[in-house]
């Protein structure tokens, strides 16, 4: 059994408890990895709609004359004169250009902004923000300890949030958002912002919340959705569900020893922006050539590539495994993997637990998102 002692707990926290689901230690809080069941969860969010207890992601407020510039030289994409609303995808590099994290970055107002990254990062990402804020012009408040975090996720959730009598009058604000856009409005105990993004490549929304507000509005869901066949999400299938569509997570494709060039996001990296931290390095990179990329592998042999199984090319060691898994969608064992730039597509071997096991390269991404202008999704791999 995990040891739960003293970590961080959530508003849903005894949630969670009373209704079965397994608890574990993840980035510093007790969160559940599953309720009734990978396969079960996994397949209620790709068919109807699912709830995520995603509070401990790390929510940092940037307000300011000088955030919006400070900002967009700190991360790799162009958060620069985004229209109101805007969410950007993009990543905070260190001067080598290995990624320190990815994160969202929303523009709340014309000088207010939020960072959200993630968890297992988010002290590591509030203390080198916080070293490097101006003397004057920028200030920083850290709201991740008194931020809830609920993800609505599914074919079936405009339907469920539109259910939520706090949002009863926005129905049209909810039909005309965008893919990564967002608004704010006034809750129960101080200001939501409801977004569109997600992290399953399912239609869905995330809920910002007070804390004191998580909780009634998580029961409120699970009530409304009732007969939309809602269900709560743990993190084991939160993973198989971004696995599918090729999202990339922190510490399995991005690190601090990869670039977002070789992680496949290339296309979060403006290289033509004056400055960012990791700038030089990262066009030194493009113009030498991006040493390895990230493949889509199918594995045709018997048995499951997991994180850090080695691929062979020619019977030579070509790079690493990063995510892999059995695709509950595509019934068949799936695997990325940060390999040499030379590897051509076709077939490897996969070394799993000492045996090579047959695989070959396929379409990227395993499963197509099926939401329309999805930024993760604007990229093709070997």
């Amino acid at each position: 059994m995990d040891d739960l002692t003293g970590l961080k707990t959530t508003p849903l926290t005894a949630w969670h408890r009373a209704h079965g689901a397994k608890m574990v230690p993840y980035a510093g809080y007790e969160m559940p990895v599953q309720y009734e069941g990978v396969l079960a969860e996994h397949a209620a969010v790709r068919e109807h709609v699912g709830l995520f207890d995603i509070t401990h992601m790390g929510e940092i407020f940037v307000d300011g004359p000088g955030a919006e510039a400070w900002l967009d030289g700190l991360v790799t994409n162009r958060v620069t004169g985004g229209a109101l609303g805007k969410v950007v995808y993009t990543a905070m590099c260190k001067d080598d250009g290995g990624v320190l994290d990815d994160m969202l970055i929303y523009r709340l107002g014309a000088e207010r902004w939020l960072v959200v990254c993630n968890a297992a990062n988010h002290d590591k990402i509030a203390a080198w923000m916080k070293k490097r804020v101006p003397a004057a012009g920028v200030a920083m408040d850290d709201r991740s300890d008194a931020t809830a975090l609920i993800a609505v996720q599914g074919p079936d959730s405009r339907e469920l949030l539109g259910r939520l009598a706090r949002l009863a009058n926005l129905h049209a604000d909810i039909a005309a958002l965008d893919f990564y856009t967002a608004f704010t409005c006034p809750g129960a105990t101080g200001e939501w912002i409801v977004s569109r993004t997600g992290y399953t490549g399912e239609h869905g929304y995330e809920l910002y919340l007070p804390n004191a507000d998580a909780l009634a509005v998580w029961e409120e869901l699970v009530a409304r959705g009732a007969d939309l066949g809602v269900a709560p999400i743990g993190l084991a299938a939160r993973d198989t569900l971004r696995f599918e569509v090729c999202y990339c997570l922190y510490g399995h494709e991005l690190g601090e020893d990869t670039t977002p060039l070789e992680a496949g996001i290339g296309w979060a990296v403006k290289l033509k922006k004056d400055a960012f931290t990791g700038v030089a390095a990262l066009r030194a990179q493009q113009a030498a050539g991006v040493p390895r990329k990230l493949m889509a592998l199918e594995v045709t042999g018997r048995g499951i590539a997991r994180q850090d199984a080695r691929v062979l090319y020619q019977g030579r060691d070509v790079g690493y495994v990063t995510s892999g898994t059995f695709s509950p969608t595509l019934k068949k064992p799936l695997a990325l993997a940060l390999v040499e730039t030379g590897v051509p597509a076709g077939d490897v071997m996969i070394d799993i637990r000492g045996k090579g096991v047959e695989a070959r390269t396929t379409a990227f991404p395993f499963l197509s998102a099926r939401v329309k202008g999805d930024p993760r999704a604007e990229r093709t791999l070997a």
